[in-house]
């Protein structure tokens, strides 16, 4: 069976056309150093330290190659659906871009990598929360607070479901000006409530489930007055919903990580809308195809976040108070 996965070596082969059979691989280039007008590539690798944009660097690029090989043939339906997805999703608005992602985001709950990886996860029991989203409203300015601090505001179907009707005050209301966005706690958003995980027996209408109530979307119509406060892990949801903010504040234990392709699947949330408006298609298959931690320096060159700044005084009393 071919490979679903080629790297190609750019300092012996400077010059390639994209294949026909790429379609259906994820295709890495590697340089000693970045060069301009390289095109037809999901992942560009080079041993420059804070190369430009598309690049990624890294200590040894045809190590951190192989590594993401090995991510692919491990994953391959995941891999390539992610890079296929990001691709398409290049010429698409981020609206039709959100359905996209969807409609792979369900072909990949019935896949058998994501199966095995449910059958095998451990039964977590839910922790629900009466009151999962808070808002305050003080003249012009509504602050949201995902408010689930014992699981470090894991994004479950209530907690969707409330930051649905909070964005919607946002988008009615044009005389809001100021919208910010916290988590409560000692972490903005953890990702996905794994306790809810595989628990959906109908993927085409749990993908018009997450058309109809998508926060991502609600986001995206009111961008230009959200500002969102990162801190401590945001993964997955934590990042994807985030970046779609106008502005992104982050404080310096903030940590970022998209996780979904280790459980066979692709960043639900709005990832693969929201992310690479800011960095890139190629700087978002990497983070999503390598599962790496993004410290918030790095995320600040790359433009994933816009401001390293301290927590305000309530937000990190929180933190404190969760601490565990």
């Amino acid at each position: 069976m071919e490979s679903s996965f080629v790297i190609v070596d750019l300092d012996r082969t400077p010059a390639r056309e994209p294949d026909a059979g790429d379609r259906d691989r994820v295709v890495v280039g590697v340089a000693a150093e970045p060069r301009d007008a390289v095109d037809g590539f999901d992942v560009l690798l080079t041993g420059v330290p804070d190369p430009p944009r598309p690049w990624v660097g890294c200590a040894d690029p045809q190590a951190t190659a192989r590594q993401l090989g090995r991510v692919v043939e491990s994953r391959p339906s995941a891999c390539v659906t992610l890079v296929q997805v990001l691709r398409m999703g290049s010429g698409l608005s981020v609206p039709d871009r959100l359905i996209l992602e969807s409609l792979a985001y369900s072909t990949l709950q019935g896949g058998a990598d994501f199966r095995a990886w449910s059958a095998a996860a451990p039964r977590r029991t839910p922790r629900p929360a009466e009151t999962p989203v808070r808002l305050d409203r003080d003249g012009s300015r509504l602050s949201i607070t995902l408010d689930r601090p014992w699981v470090r505001n894991a994004f479950d179907a209530a907690t969707r479901d409330a930051l649905c009707e909070a964005l919607q005050v946002a988008v009615a209301d044009p005389s809001i000006s100021r919208v910010e966005l916290y988590g409560n706690g000692p972490a903005f958003c953890s990702g996905g409530d794994l306790a809810e995980f595989g628990t959906s027996r109908d993927a085409a209408q749990a993908h018009l489930v997450r058309v109809h109530r998508s926060p991502a979307a609600l986001l995206h119509r009111c961008a230009s007055r959200v500002t969102a406060h990162l801190h401590g892990a945001c993964v997955g949801a934590g990042i994807e919903l985030a970046a779609l903010a106008g502005r992104v504040v982050a404080a310096p234990d903030t940590v970022i990580r998209l996780p979904e392709i280790g459980m066979g699947l692709i960043p639900g949330a709005g990832g693969t809308a929201s992310i690479p408006v800011r960095v890139g298609r190629e700087r978002t298959a990497y983070l999503a195809l390598s599962g790496a931690e993004l410290s918030v320096t790095k995320a600040l060159g790359w433009g994933l976040v816009d401001e390293i700044g301290d927590l305000d005084d309530a937000t990190a009393a929180a933190q404190q108070a969760f601490r565990f």
